[in-house]
This record gives structure tokens, sequence and C-alpha cells, in this order.
């Protein structure tokens, strides 16, 4: 079995959790081959990771840094039903609300028939340079100006009509081209495609879904769309901008749910996001990350110096301001107290990670804390440390907490995506950007060795129980078998019978 690992802006490129699931994911069926199609920036990227013997070909789908190769049809640049396809393209982008109400979810919309076409034009035609013309700038806007704005804005402040000037429509279109760019790609001819996130990345299944029939299986560990609303909370876009790119991510999140074969969330959490946003009950399967416990013994003993230990990359995601934060309130009740943070600064960061050095220096803890870098292995980070602290505000299933656990380490996590059901008792949950909570969790353990080592033994045998990385590919063998024989699918007031709900 040919299998195409479909991801975005992670492995082979970079680290993270996504990767280590993807490379598990490959490395644990020697058995099956792998093709890896990595949705990238400009096409430069190196690949970080060893590739195993079974992954024999990754191609690389860069959004930035490559024209398409035009292509014509009989010499006509836009013939007429593509323009008749664009325009409702563009409605549903503007009334996005409206088009979900009047169409029942579980059946293909007009963003997703607009989509199809769309395909269909650029795999013959110069999608690129139709989405650029003169002729779309004039559609967009005049759309814009007769909509009635008022009903399909999705925010209550959003009145009077907001602005969409010349330049807002260019940009808009200028990001839409660059988005759309895998829908010029050639579908892949495989026997199963797996998205490792909803977004971007299953476009490329749709393709083949739509040219070959292929099987779409699509895996969530963060939930994509939320994480494009955060990324866009503080982004100096207008209002206009920001309304249409979000309503093309709302609806291919939507889309693409309703085309996947099997949706595999990594966590209840994210199941509940997928059920609100078109999911049906019956195509979800939970499949929670797992670790080799071999790799993730627990430490001996403890070192002498009371030290909290992050382990990830360091970005907005994972809310290192509010650790150093919380630090500084640790480091006030107990005297000597390290933080050592390990994990790169990805390319796109290095902003964030100057503001975190400077509120390091803003709160004196220039002695205590230290950014470490990478490490050879993520166990010689937990054993570095007394506690394990996650601080993110957006998560999946994360590695970092499981790993800790299997390490045999007390953690301190925010209740984000799945935290809750990793950690479950065996270890301390706490809200979100809450300094107060992370300090007074990182104090309670540090000033209590019986509680730490109970709940880190505790840790360790829910790791052996629920999580290893057995149970986890097993699992994805399963859904696999599954994919390709056909889901069976009951109806939602049947699987309500037997136990199963969101």
């Amino acid at each position: 079995m040919k299998i195409a690992l479909v991801t975005e802006g992670t492995y082979p490129y970079y680290t993270g959790g996504v990767s280590v699931w993807c490379h598990q994911l490959i490395q644990g069926m020697p058995d099956q081959s792998f093709h890896v199609v990595a949705v990238s920036v400009n096409g430069l990227e190196k690949s970080t990771w060893t590739a195993p013997p079974n992954l024999v070909q990754i191609t690389n789908l860069p959004l930035w840094g490559f024209e398409p190769t035009p292509r014509k049809i009989g010499g006509e640049l836009t013939p007429d039903w593509f323009e008749q396809v664009y325009l409702t393209f563009l409605r549903t982008l503007i009334r996005p609300t409206a088009m979900l109400n009047q169409q029942p979810l579980g059946i293909y919309n007009s963003f997703l028939n607009s989509l199809h076409a769309l395909f269909r034009y650029a795999q013959e035609a110069d999608l690129s340079a139709a989405l650029l013309s003169n002729r779309s700038l004039e559609q967009l806007m005049d759309l814009w100006h007769t909509a009635e704005m008022d009903e399909g804005v999705e925010s209550p402040t959003a009145k009077p009509k907001p602005i969409l000037t010349l330049a807002d429509a260019l940009m808009v279109l200028d990001f839409l081209e660059h988005l759309l760019r895998p829908l010029s790609h050639p579908p892949l001819k495989v026997d199963l495609v797996h998205t490792a996130m909803s977004g971007l990345s299953t476009l490329v299944g749709m393709a083949s879904k739509w040219t070959y029939g292929t099987p779409l299986v699509l895996s969530e560990h963060g939930i994509y769309l939320r994480e494009r609303y955060l990324s866009y909370l503080h982004d100096p876009l207008s209002y206009a901008v920001k309304m249409l790119l979000l309503n093309f991510f709302r609806l291919l999140n939507s889309s693409a749910y309703q085309v996947a074969d099997i949706i595999a969330p990594h966590s209840r959490y994210n199941r509940r996001w997928e059920l609100h946003n078109g999911a049906r009950l019956g195509q979800l399967r939970t499949m929670y990350n797992g670790v080799d416990p071999s790799e993730f013994l627990p430490a001996e003993e403890e070192v002498e110096t009371p030290t909290i230990v992050f382990m990830g990359r360091i970005d907005p995601l994972k809310d290192i301001h509010t650790l150093i934060r919380s630090f500084a309130l640790v480091q006030k009740r107990i005297e000597g107290a390290k933080l050592r943070i390990f994990g790169p600064v990805p390319a796109g960061n290095e902003m964030y990670y100057e503001s975190c050095l400077a509120l390091i220096g803003q709160l004196g803890l220039e002695a205590s804390v230290r950014f470490e870098g990478r490490v050879a292995h993520p166990a010689q980070a937990y054993r570095a440390g007394h506690v394990v602290v996650l601080s993110s505000i957006s998560e999946g299933f994360p590695y970092t907490v499981i790993e800790a656990m299997a390490c045999g380490r007390a953690t301190v996590s925010t209740n984000v995506g799945g935290v809750a059901e990793g950690v479950g008792e065996a270890g301390i949950v706490v809200p979100p950007r809450d300094t107060q909570a992370i300090a007074a969790a990182c104090l309670e353990l540090l000033s209590n060795p019986d509680l730490r080592q109970r709940l880190g033994a505790e840790a360790r045998e829910r790791v052996l129980q629920k999580f290893t990385l057995e149970q986890s590919i097993e699992a994805y063998r399963q859904v696999y078998e599954e994919a390709l024989t056909g889901p069976t699918y009951l109806d939602e007031e049947a699987l309500l019978e037997m136990g199963v709900s969101a």
C-alpha cells in the first residue's frame, strides 16, 4: 500500500510534536510505503529528519516560492463558466453563515462545489493568472459593495458595513492565489491520503479524491481553525482582509470534514470542535499520541537545585511570557530556583524569542532563567528538573506532557486541547494564561517531594496503560484498513444508544 502523508509547516522540515508523530507513524509501519507531501513556505527548506527506508518520496509543495506553470485552454484565459464559479466562491467568502445555514451540513456545499471547479480549471489552465486578473478584482469589489453585509459579517461590532479598499481587495486576491496553489499540483495517485491536519493540506487530499476516488483520513492534533483565529488576533491587516481570509479557512475546514472518510482527532476536546464545525459523529475515531516507554525511562534521582523545565519550541502559542512571570513568583518563595527552557527558536519566531529575553531582563531573572536550545533527546530535558511545565494557550495532545509523564516527572499543564485527558489525576492542570495558578502549582510540587514522587509514579503508569507508541500505531493500522474497505457509519442516534457521544 502506498500512503500519501500530507503535512503543512511541519515534517520533514521542522521539529515539533506533529513532526514527531509523522516520523513515528512512518517508522511504525515498515511494511507500508509512504510519500510525504509537505506544504511549505518557499521550497528551499531542508529536511531535519533522517528518512526511514519506507519513506520513498518527499514532495515539497511551496505556497510562496514559485510561480505555477502557466497553462491555457485553447488560448482562452478564463472561459465563461469560470466567471460563474468564481462569483459563487467569492459570495461564500462574503456570506459564509448564509451559505451554511441554507445548505445542511453533510452535503457538498456551494463553497466546496466551487473549490472543485477551481481545481478542474487549475489542472488545465493558469489559475494564478485568473485569480489575479483585473476581472477577478472587479468581481470582488462589486460583490462586496452590493452584498447585504450587515447580516453576513460575523462580528456585532462591524456595523456599519466594513470598508474594503482597492488595496485590501488586491491583498485578499494575492493571499488566495498563494493559498490555493495546491490545486495546481498534479493529483496524487496513491492508495490512501492521510493529512496531518485540517487546512491547506486537505486540498491535496481533495484533489486525489476528486480525481481517483482515493480514501482520505484526516488527523487533527491541534484545532487548525482555532489557531488561524488566534494568529490573526493581533495581525495589523484590515478588518475586511481578516474577515475574508478567516471565512476562507472556516469554509475550507468544514468542507474538509465533509470530504474526509475518517476524521481522527487526537483528543475528545478536538472531537467537540470538529462536531461543532460540521463533522459527523460516525466519522470520528479519537486517536491519542503514544510514546515508547523504553526511550523515556524514569530518572533514578533528582537534581539538587529546585528546577522547573519547559520543553518545546519557542512560540507565542506556548506562552513563554506567562511561564517566565510565573517563575518570578516561584523564585520569590524558593531562593535559588531555576527555570530551564529547552527547545528551538523556529524561523520567524526570532522577535518572540527576543521579547522573552527582554521580559527576563525586566524581571531581573538573568541568572535564574536559561534558554538551552535543542537537546539530543527530550528525556534529557525532563530529567534536568523536578517539575515539567506546559504553559500553552493552544495544544492538541502534546508529546511534551506524555513524554515527561513516561519519565516519571510531575507535570503542571494548562487546560488546553487534550491535556487534561492525558494527565488525568497524575498531574496538576491549571487555566491558561493564569500566572498565579501556574506558580502555585509549581510551588506545591517543588516543596512537597512525596507528592511529586507519587504523581510521577502515577504518571508513568498512566502512560503504560493508555499512551504507548505501540497502541497508537496499531490504532492507525485499523483506521487505514477501515478507510480502504469503506467505513461503516452508524447514524448518530445509534451511536448515542451505544454510549458514543461528543
